[in-house]
Order: structure tokens, then C-alpha cells, then sequence
């Protein structure tokens, strides 16, 4: 009876509250037009009209998370690699070579997972690739990249990452090789600045009422965004692996974890 009442109750308190913030935005601030914001972002992603206003970058999500509110996504992308050190730090002394193991699935499904890899790259390469242009963009296809461990590990076992010479070490390298390109797009108009005394921002992509410096927006005639295409590169570099070392310590068996790291308790 009682986890009827509490299931009752969920779904009671989740109509209440769609309720009443559908009902505030009906409201609206008076006299303010409540979609205002969201038409000054689409009208400035991606319009060489507003020179020292624009992205440059026809996708307004990539334009919005690294130009216009891009500190924030930097940030956040920290706590993202304060995660991953966190977890090696836990698996910290553990010989993962001597550990890993299995025989994988069947012939079928091996078969199956030979095939999707090759697509599960290419994928994830063209949303990272093309995420100043479409939906997606550097840790979008970071994720869809991290999928090709999870197949791995499950399809072949954990020891098919020693036989393919993935190991942590180099996964750590790539993934510190993107935090890397992330801080030198984002500190390069200030060492710009610092060298010929033009008046800069952190992380600037394009002009600015104050400051002409500019990333190139096009090469070869093709827009690449200024910073948005590199910093989506870099990201999918880092996310990608660092994902991919989480997947590898998930993969690892418990027993032989806990023996290794000294854990002989519950706990």
C-alpha cells in the first residue's frame, strides 16, 4: 500500500508543478516580451551585419555555450576532468594489465560490433566536426565516441583495450592533449594582446565594439566559426577519452579491484 501512496504522490507533484510554471509563463513579466531573449540570440548567431555582436555560427546552442556564455561552459568542463582525476585517484595503484579479462559474446555479435564501430566514428567525428553548423557539437560527440569502449569491453571483454594497445596511460594523454587545445584557444587573444597591445577578451571569437582582433571565420570559403569549430574539436578530444578512462575502471572486475587496493570490508 505504501509504495502506492508514494507513486500517487510523485505523479501528483509533478502535475501540480507543470501546472503552475506553465501558468507563470502564461503570465509573463508585464509589458516584456517573454521570448525577447531567444530572438536576440537567434538574430545574433550568426549575422555579419552586427559585426561586434555576432558568433558567427549559424548553430545557436555552440554559439550560446562557447561565445556567448562561454566562461561558464569552460568552467564547467573543469568539473568534468575534476570527475575523471577524482576517479583515478581511487583506482590509484591498480595494475590494470594483469587484471582484465573474459571471452566477449558470441560470433554474431562480435560480427555486429565490427561493423557499427567504423560508424560509431565517423559519427561522432561529424557532429564534432560540424557543430558550428548543425545540432551537436564537441561533447555530444564525445559521448557518441565513448560508446565504441562500452562495445568493446562488453563485445570482446576488457582485455581487447591491451590487444587494440588502448591503454590508460594513453587515454589520460588524449584527453589532457584536449584540455590543452581548450586552454590555448581560450588564452590565445590574450597572449595576442600581450604581444602587440590590442585590446583583447578571453575566449573573444570575433570583433568587438573595442577590439578587432578575430579568430579566422572561414577557410577556404568555408565557415569553420572562429573559435566554436576548435574548441569543438578539443572537447571531442577530451571528452571522448575521458569518458572512455571511465568505462575502462568500470570495466575492471571487483573482486580483483578490491584485492589490489587493499579493500577487504564491505565498504
Amino acid at each position: 500500500m505504501r509504495k502506492y501512496f508514494v507513486l500517487v504522490s510523485i505523479v501528483l507533484a509533478t502535475v501540480v508543478i507543470a501546472y503552475i510554471t506553465t501558468y507563470l509563463r502564461a503570465l509573463g513579466p508585464i509589458g516584456l516580451d517573454t521570448r525577447y531573449l531567444a530572438k536576440l540570440f537567434l538574430m545574433l548567431t550568426y549575422n555579419p551585419v552586427y559585426r561586434e555582436l555576432t558568433a558567427m555560427s549559424p548553430e545557436a546552442v555552440t554559439s550560446i555555450v562557447w561565445d556567448f556564455r562561454g566562461v561558464d561552459t569552460l568552467y564547467e568542463t573543469v568539473v568534468f576532468y575534476m570527475a575523471i582525476i577524482a576517479a583515478l585517484t581511487i583506482y590509484r595503484g591498480v595494475s590494470y594489465s594483469s587484471i582484465w579479462g573474459g571471452y566477449g559474446l558470441s560470433l554474431i555479435v562480435r560480427v555486429v560490433t565490427k561493423l557499427l564501430i567504423p560508424i560509431n566514428i565517423a559519427i561522432a567525428v561529424s557532429i564534432a566536426a560540424h557543430g558550428h553548423l548543425t545540432p551537436g557539437g564537441g561533447f555530444q560527440a564525445g559521448a557518441v565516441l565513448a560508446v565504441v569502449s562500452v562495445l568493446l569491453a562488453v563485445t570482446y571483454s576488457a582485455s581487447s583495450f591491451i590487444k587494440l594497445g588502448v591503454s590508460l596511460s594513453k587515454a589520460v594523454a588524449l584527453r589532457s592533449a584536449g584540455l590543452l587545445a581548450i586552454a590555448l584557444v581560450v588564452f590565445t587573444p590574450i597572449v595576442f594582446s600581450a604581444l602587440t597591445g590590442v585590446q583583447t577578451y578571453i575566449m573573444q571569437n570575433y570583433v568587438k565594439i573595442d577590439s578587432s582582433f578575430s579568430f579566422p571565420t572561414h577557410v577556404w570559403n568555408q565557415l569553420i566559426s572562429g573559435t566554436l569549430i576548435w574548441l569543438n574539436l578539443a572537447e571531442f578530444l577530451a571528452v571522448s577519452f575521458g569518458f572512455f578512462i571511465i568505462f575502462m575502471l568500470l570495466s575492471l572486475r571487483e573482486e580483483v579491484v578490491r584485492e589490489q587496493i587493499g579493500e577487504k570490508d564491505e565498504h
